[in-house]
């Protein structure tokens, strides 16, 4: 079992004299798994006559309204092939980072290796089914999209790992990891919001500063979940390309 200050003890002391770089990476990382913001706009017309005063014919306003659908529907699709093949390796490449150093391995080349050809593809395939099946969870109704959010939770710290496990076998490694841990990762999660709001006491860019030892603290969570995941066998060293006993190296 795991405790929130353990779990925060040991993120700190990673932190310990390799804050900056941490930082960058969980801006990259906020980057990859912020949600966009984007405002609407309404307007009204006083009928057809007003249109006319103008010189703008019904079927003027009908190629218009045309035109703006299909530029929101294409701006909708490229956001979600950023979000696909950019965002989702970057997140990826950010978590190895911590779980890199959580271990005090080697951490240089984690983005790089997310990007890796064969390790990209395996990324991208799946974090867009985890997504999907979030988003489709949160369709029947907001709560169980919450719960399988964070049943799902560990699925990029997974392919950290392994790139190349599968979606499907990450998904269900990641529900089994979780299992009986989702409460607690609530209440871990939300007792990082009082830095955030100390944070936002300072023009709304501290929490920019909480956000490494948040995800230096989860990538330890993750380690926890992981060991217990192998000791009780859900899974195998080798599935993870984790290192086996007196092995050196293991090659990806």
């Amino acid at each position: 079992m795991w405790t929130r200050a353990e779990l925060k003890a040991r993120a700190k002391a990673v932190l310990r004299g390799n804050y900056w770089k941490a930082f960058l990476i969980s801006l990259v990382i906020g980057l990859s798994t912020g949600g966009s913001s984007g405002g609407g706009s309404s307007w009204r017309t006083g009928g057809l006559s007003e249109l006319d005063r103008y010189g703008i014919s019904s079927s003027d306003m009908s190629a218009l309204i045309v035109l703006i659908i299909s530029a929101a529907v294409f701006a909708f699709l490229v956001g979600i092939a950023i979000n696909v093949l950019l965002l989702n390796p970057l997140q990826v490449g950010g978590r190895r980072y911590f779980i890199q150093s959580a271990q005090y391995f080697d951490n240089r080349g984690c983005f790089r290796f997310a990007f890796d050809g064969y390790n990209w593809k395996g990324i991208v395939g799946s974090m867009f089914l985890k997504n999907l099946y979030i988003f489709l969870w949160t369709l029947l109704l907001i709560i169980p999209g919450i719960i399988k959010g964070y049943a799902y939770s560990m699925v990029p710290y997974i392919l950290a790992d392994n790139p190349n496990i599968g979606a499907k076998r990450a998904i269900e490694l990641s529900d089994n990891m979780t299992r009986g841990h989702k409460l607690d990762m609530f209440v871990l999660q939300l007792s990082f919001i009082g830095w955030y709001l100390l944070g936002a006491l300072f023009f709304f860019i501290g929490g920019l500063f909480v956000r490494p030892y948040e995800d230096a603290t989860f990538a330890e969570l993750y380690l926890t979940l992981r060991q217990n995941a192998i000791e009780s066998g859900m899974c195998s060293l080798s599935e993870l390309n984790l290192y086996y006993p007196g092995q050196e190296e293991y090659n990806f």
